[in-house]
């Protein structure tokens, strides 16, 4: 199964948090073929289609006592870079933009952007032969790593560069087997494709009962600010945050602490404290229903996606997470499987479709 070509679009643009804008107008530019578009001060973006229905008076729990509204939740950032400092050499120190480990940027082509454009770079280390035994074994920390640009020195390097510039890991999508993908930027461009797919799902289906809305909302990866802003000014009746979570079918990773979520298990439907049991509850039915592939993970506490926000915006919106397995997380090489993606689209679309004006979300 090949890459849908939106995510592969989506994959290949730079956009760390804070600096989402490459990547939010490519989501922009694709969903304006079939919703109505607007993007906010944050960088966030909702795609609306239409509801279908003119029920008006039975649902309890909504906005305007019809068929909830349904927003599908992705954020658009990536994990990446910034420039802290450009010494008299022209190499430039970096700080880490989300959570990086810096074991996975040794070695690695980057790509910054600057004012006038990409600039290309490399982040070098001191060759073996030159580390002393004992600190062969120790773990490079980020604030020992530099960018590498080629520059002459730091008047040459501030001529591309300057102080706050951020960077990405330059890495192409790789098809591997079994219809599964490798590349940097999964989490979460996986997430908004998501809520892409699953707004173009119902207008290719004519619409669903409730107004659908896919979000891209931005810096989820520093701070959950994109899914704050978007739910305190739109505020639908029911969220999905759709993100990734963690694969359980490789070495290393015990199944007993993270539940069993292999590649190509489908979409991992969360339950726990901070989520809506009737929401929860229906996407299961859902997936039951519709003969989709699925499992369950559990949380006592925060999510740790858009969903945290989400759920306290305004006076309380009912929230559900719904995540794709993912390999190595926050690396260069994050691998999921296409068909668990394209599952997830049809879950939300399937879920969104079974939405009526009787349903009640107060508890």
């Amino acid at each position: 199964m090949s890459l849908p070509d939106v995510l592969r679009d989506l994959l290949t643009t730079p956009g760390p948090s804070g600096r989402e804008a490459a990547a939010a107008n490519v989501w922009r530019a694709h969903a304006e073929k079939f919703a109505e578009v607007e993007k906010d001060t944050f960088g966030s973006s909702v795609a609306r289609v239409a509801g279908t229905s003119t029920a008006t008076g039975t649902s309890s729990g909504t906005a305007e006592g019809g068929v909830p509204s349904l927003a599908i939740v992705g954020h658009i950032d990536e994990i990446g870079l910034i420039v802290t400092h450009i010494d008299d050499k022209g190499f430039l120190r970096i700080a880490s933009v989300g959570g990086q480990d810096p074991q996975q940027l040794v070695g690695q082509r980057v790509r910054i952007l600057a004012r006038d454009g990409e600039v290309r770079g490399v982040i070098g280390k001191k060759p073996i032969h030159l580390i002393e035994a004992d600190e062969r074994s120790r773990a490079a920390k980020i604030k020992e790593l530099t960018i590498d640009i080629g520059a002459a020195d730091k008047a040459d390097a501030l001529e591309v560069v300057r102080v706050g510039d951020v960077a990405v890991i330059d890495a192409e999508p790789i098809e591997l087997r079994q219809g599964r993908f490798a590349s940097r930027s999964m989490d979460n461009r996986i997430g908004s494709f998501v809520a892409y797919e699953t707004a173009r799902l119902v207008a290719e289906a004519g619409g669903a009962p409730g107004e659908v809305m896919g979000w891209a909302v931005t810096q989820e990866e520093t701070g959950l600010a994109g899914a704050a802003t978007t739910a305190h000014r739109v505020r639908p009746d029911i969220a999905v945050a759709v993100d990734v979570t963690f694969a359980s079918d490789h070495p290393g990773v015990d199944v007993n602490d993270i539940g069993e979520h292999p590649l190509g298990s489908g979409p991992v439907i969360e339950r726990g404290t901070p989520l809506h049991p009737w929401v929860t509850d229906a996407l299961i039915e859902t997936a039951e229903a519709e003969g989709i592939p699925h499992t369950l993970s559990a949380t006592g506490r925060a999510t740790g996606t858009d969903a945290d926000a989400i759920q306290i915006a305004a006076d309380g919106i009912a929230t559900a997470v719904v995540s794709v397995p993912l390999r190595y997380m926050h690396s260069v090489v994050e691998t999921a499987q296409v068909e668990d993606i394209l599952n997830t689209a049809k879950l939300l679309a399937a879920f969104a479709q079974r939405l009526s004006a009787d349903v009640d979300l107060l508890r």
